[in-house]
């Protein structure tokens, strides 16, 4: 049976955080959860930008739309958006950690991590880390991580996840970003199926999309970014993965959502790459992430 927007339930009481909201799927995903009731509270590095999507979703919305500021690759802004979220607020239903870069020029984060990574995983490990209390305290609760069909070429090099020894190339270091997101969320699932925490730990992809991902590098690939778009479906159609996995209530933790056809189509389950159901390398990369982040996950101590 086909899933599709028309089956998703009322969310009105439920609060969502979505990082990178103020556009492309993150933007979609706030838009249709709003539409359906939800609280939506979209998480940006640019306020300007923020604000100005925020009236875009509250065009549509029956939920009431607000914004906060989050940048993924400051760890400071981490902690300050969910000290002042924790502080706050009663409670988190979804976590949705959306945002991210893709096959960018070489940069590191504030804390000194290779960008895509960084933003991609680190960022989000960290929020994540730091909401848990209040997410895992919130019966029904949700983490969703938006990955990519991208994550099939990838491979984790725990001894050199900020490409220090092999050279940056831009698109290697994002398919280990989309790995990391998956291995996490498997990582997260296992544990909190081990400490009795209700909390489901979903993942997702948005196959090819209309986004503004990957416009950013210098490289000859991305400037074949834009007119790849006319052969991809919408920012919304992409997003349905990613939202299923926040809202069905069938989906189980651990799984994961893409489109049927890999690049288009509705969303349903599907099974990651051998690589991203590596136990170890999920285990290896959590403890990792705990060191470079200094964050950790008090529940699991």
């Amino acid at each position: 049976m086909t899933w599709n927007e028309s089956d998703i339930p009322s969310l009105n009481g439920k609060v969502a955080l979505i990082t990178g909201a103020n556009s492309g799927l993150g933007l979609a995903a706030a838009t249709t959860l709003a539409k359906h009731g939800a609280r939506v509270v979209m998480a940006c590095r640019n306020a300007a930008k923020a604000e100005a999507a925020a009236d875009r979703v509250r065009a549509s919305a029956t939920g009431p739309v607000e914004v906060v500021s989050l940048d993924l690759a400051s760890l400071a802004s981490v902690d300050a958006c969910a000290t002042s979220f924790m502080q706050n607020e009663p409670k988190l239903d979804l976590l949705l950690n959306n945002a991210g870069l893709m096959a960018i020029d070489e940069a590191r984060t504030e804390d000194d991590f290779e960008m895509q990574l960084g933003v991609n995983h680190l960022g989000h490990f960290a929020l994540t880390a730091k909401l848990a209390p209040l997410v895992f305290a919130t019966p029904g609760s949700r983490i969703v991580n938006m990955a990519s069909f991208g994550h099939r070429p990838g491979r984790l090099h725990i001894d050199d996840l900020f490409f220090d020894k092999r050279g940056y190339d831009r698109w290697r270091p994002y398919f280990q970003s989309k790995l990391a997101n998956i291995l996490f969320t498997l990582e997260l699932h296992r544990r909190l199926q081990a400490s009795g925490v209700a909390t489901k730990s979903l993942a997702a992809h948005p196959g090819g999309s209309k986004t503004d991902l990957g416009f950013e590098g210098k490289g000859i690939t991305n400037a074949g970014m834009r007119p790849a778009q006319l052969f991809l479906q919408s920012a919304h159609a992409g997003a349905m993965p990613f939202v299923r996995a926040a809202v069905d209530p069938a989906a189980n933790s651990g799984e994961f959502y893409g489109p049927a056809l890999m690049m288009w189509g509705p969303a349903r389950k599907e099974t990651p790459s051998k690589h991203a159901r590596n136990a170890e390398d999920a285990r290896a990369l959590w403890e990792k992430s705990a060191e470079l982040t200094g964050v950790e996950f008090a529940v699991f101590a």
